[in-house]
């Protein structure tokens, strides 16, 4: 009996010790080495480097929960934001996620406005809406921080397609300082088809690379304490077939006028569908529609219970959806309601004992399984380096003559994809780009063609 009681001790401190050390403590990207956040202003390519840590400040777990904490500004830089002001500035926040997520079984929880997840870096998830609705008294849209009182509520505007203008090259913007992605945070000069010409002038990128030839990393969790993935992942739930862009369930009705929901709930009427009030310009425009026997199609909630690389025993998961094209599909990454039960919130201070969570050593990135690209290439002015997947610690990156000669070297850093040199002083000729050092590197010729 009592090597029995040892035993059972014994499993239940392991059991804990795994939660502790899962992949809810162990995924947070944290700043250990000082970096600090960047942001462009309107007019000028050059970034200013701001006071404020970026990535994640300090991760600690009790036997429940995880608290992270972080200043919400990422290592990419922000900005600018085309008619609005505003720039990134530090929450000084602290998250609680519980260790152990559960499945809500009663009647799912609504997303809502402001955050609703937090991504690796300390970054905030908002939802696909702006706070602008359909005002059928007055005719016009009303609400959010700009226009005024709130509309109806009933035709909710969706932010990606409304406020596409606004985004910087990162697809982020701040709502009083407090910079969010609605959407996949992969840069828009990164789609197939780019939507948004902010990235020509302010070259900045994102927290990774859209990589169609493997699984997505784990990006986030969201406020239930689920993990949210990047566009692709496993066709079969079971890690099997290969990868799959992962798609949403939802898609635009068929209709011209705004009067009824998809369940057919008859509504107050919102604007006709037209070319001002485009069909997708409304959350409402959307239905979903189960796809039987197609694992690669998301529920409702925009997820699904399958095998990742980090959840090898399977998981409920959201994925960051993005079409065809890789422009962000509806409804972008959770929502409209949760699976799991919400139970994560914004705190002000923790209070039970807790362990800090240390990294046993920064790991870097293994070069020979990543793809390092240099553009443009022949490059006259500014040459772009980037590698194609979460980059978790700073990367040294240099410019190398044709005989191996060193011209000059710049950092990588942990939550960035994306280095620059300026290459209007070099003269024509070869030089090669050498990303890491020592055996784990990766050389890559270039031109310079003035």
């Amino acid at each position: 009996m009592k090597l029995l009681n040892v035993l059972i001790v014994s499993l239940v401190l392991a059991t804990s010790q795994s939660f502790a050390q899962g992949p809810s403590v162990t995924s947070w990207m944290q700043n250990t080495t000082g970096i600090t956040g960047r942001h462009y202003v309107n007019g000028n390519p050059t970034p200013i480097i701001d006071v404020a840590a970026a990535n994640i400040q300090s991760v600690q777990y009790s036997t429940n929960w995880v608290y992270v904490s972080t200043n919400g500004i990422p290592a990419y830089i922000t900005g600018p934001f085309p008619g609005n002001p505003s720039i990134a500035t530090a929450q000084n926040a602290i998250f609680k996620f519980p260790l152990v997520p559960a499945q809500n079984t009663g009647t799912p929880t609504n997303t809502t406005g402001g955050n609703i997840g937090v991504f690796i870096n300390g970054v905030a998830l908002f939802d696909y809406r702006d706070g602008v609705s359909w005002s059928n008294n007055n005719q016009a849209e009303a609400g959010g921080p700009i226009m005024g009182p709130p509309g109806d509520g009933v035709w909710n505007r969706d932010a990606i397609p409304a406020e596409r203008m606004g985004f910087d090259c990162s697809k982020g913007h701040p709502a009083m300082g407090n910079y969010h992605h609605h959407q996949n945070p992969s840069a828009f000069n990164l789609d197939l088809v780019v939507i948004s010409t902010v990235c020509d002038i302010y070259a900045a990128d994102a927290l990774y690379v859209i990589n169609s030839t493997e699984h997505s990393p784990l990006i986030g969790y969201a406020y239930d304490g689920f993990p949210i993935y990047g566009a692709y992942g496993f066709a079969n739930a079971d890690g099997t077939g290969g990868v799959v862009r992962i798609k949403s369930g939802y898609q635009l009705r068929n209709m011209t006028t705004r009067t009824v929901y998809a369940n057919g709930t008859d509504v107050t009427d919102g604007p006709a569908v037209s070319a001002t009030y485009p069909l997708g310009h409304y959350r409402e425009d959307y239905e979903f529609v189960a796809h039987p026997g197609m694992e690669e199609y998301l529920d409702e909630h925009n997820g699904r219970n399958c095998v990742t690389p980090e959840y090898p025993n399977g998981t409920y998961a959201y994925f960051c959806t993005v079409d065809a094209n890789h422009n962000s599909a509806y409804p972008y990454a959770v929502g409209p309601t949760f699976y799991g039960t919400k139970v994560a919130a914004r705190v002000t201070s923790i209070t039970e004992a807790v362990t800090t969570y240390t990294p046993n050593a920064v790991v870097d990135i293994q070069l020979e399984d990543v793809n390092v690209n240099t553009y443009p290439n022949p490059v006259q002015d500014v040459l772009a380096v980037q590698v194609n997947t979460v980059n978790r610690s700073n990367v040294q990156v240099d410019l190398l003559s044709a005989d191996g000669k060193l011209i000059s070297s710049t950092v990588l850093y942990q939550g960035s994809t994306i280095a620059h040199f300026d290459t209007r002083t070099l003269y024509n000729g070869t030089y090669f780009v050498r990303v890491g050092s020592g055996k784990n590197s990766v050389a890559k010729k270039v031109v310079v063609s003035h």
